[in-house]
């Protein structure tokens, strides 16, 4: 575990050992996370199921503005995973969170083309020529506003057009609420093309579609704060999964489906 991610688990007060759910809590916990963080914390919460048979770990993935609302409603959850920092502050305004949040993971973005890439996209320039149909996560989606973000940087980048990231919205045909319908409509060759998260591009994916890469310096990078919640109803065992998630183990869980370190830095200001 890193220093850094070993302090803001102390400011936690999450320092606890791993022992096991406590007698008589509930043995289900309710982890509510971003739609980009399904395999990692798919595999973590196996890995938690194994080292404590007692706990069962359900997952709720959608997009982190459904998420906030849905626990703004009362929906029953022990933690809140998000994909930014801004519906984190939203769930924490309502007063729905216990103690402070941590960053515990980043991710950056990538655009994706249909393998037999129909639009002939050979460049990120061409994602603004007319007639090319784009698929976006909405921008109240974490996705969608980082993606908005970069489009803004690219406009002002060396080689592309004046109005470049007002060229790529008018071919926008579809908004999507979470960045894996994003992905799930290119690999199916119902968009010409669509920004994503690296991390979206799995292995599984990767046979379906082909990668333009965005220059760092034009890219975001997105962080993913997580947070116990005050309704929990196993508290525990979510500490244990906080843990499971800032360890060693669960850096390179992260890091293994295309995520950033948690202490990784924000891309420099490209040069006027």
């Amino acid at each position: 575990m890193s220093a850094l991610l070993r302090a803001a688990l102390a400011a936690l007060g999450l320092a606890i050992p791993i022992t096991g759910p406590a007698t008589g809590a509930p043995a289900a916990l309710t982890v509510y996370a971003a739609a980009s963080l399904t395999e990692p914390f798919r595999e973590l919460g196996r890995s938690l199921e194994q080292r404590h048979p007692g706990i069962t770990v359900q997952f709720n993935f959608a997009g982190s503005q459904q998420l906030a609302a849905q626990l703004e409603q009362g929906a029953p959850a022990d933690l809140f995973a998000s994909a930014d920092q801004r519906w984190m502050d939203y769930v924490k305004d309502k007063g729905l969170t216990e103690g402070e949040t941590s960053v515990f993971t980043r991710n950056r973005l990538v655009v994706i083309v249909p393998r037999t890439n129909p639009a002939r996209i050979g460049s990120l320039q061409d994602l603004a020529r007319r007639g090319t149909k784009l698929v976006l996560a909405a921008e109240a989606v974490p996705a969608g506003r980082y993606s908005r973000e970069a489009l803004q940087k690219l406009a002002a980048a060396p080689g592309f057009p004046p109005g470049y990231d007002r060229g790529v919205l008018a071919n926008v045909v579809s908004q999507e609420e979470n960045v894996k319908s994003v992905v799930a409509k290119v690999q199916l060759g119902e968009a010409d093309g669509g920004m994503v998260y690296r991390s979206d591009v799995t292995r599984a994916v990767s046979r379906y579609v082909r990668v333009f890469e965005i220059p760092d310096v034009y890219n975001v990078i997105a962080s993913y704060p997580i947070a116990l919640l005050k309704s929990a109803r196993n508290p525990d065992a979510a500490r244990q999964f906080l843990e499971l998630v800032a360890s060693d183990e669960g850096q390179r869980v992260f890091q293994h489906d295309g995520f950033l370190p948690a202490a990784a830095a924000a891309p420099a200001a490209a040069q006027p």
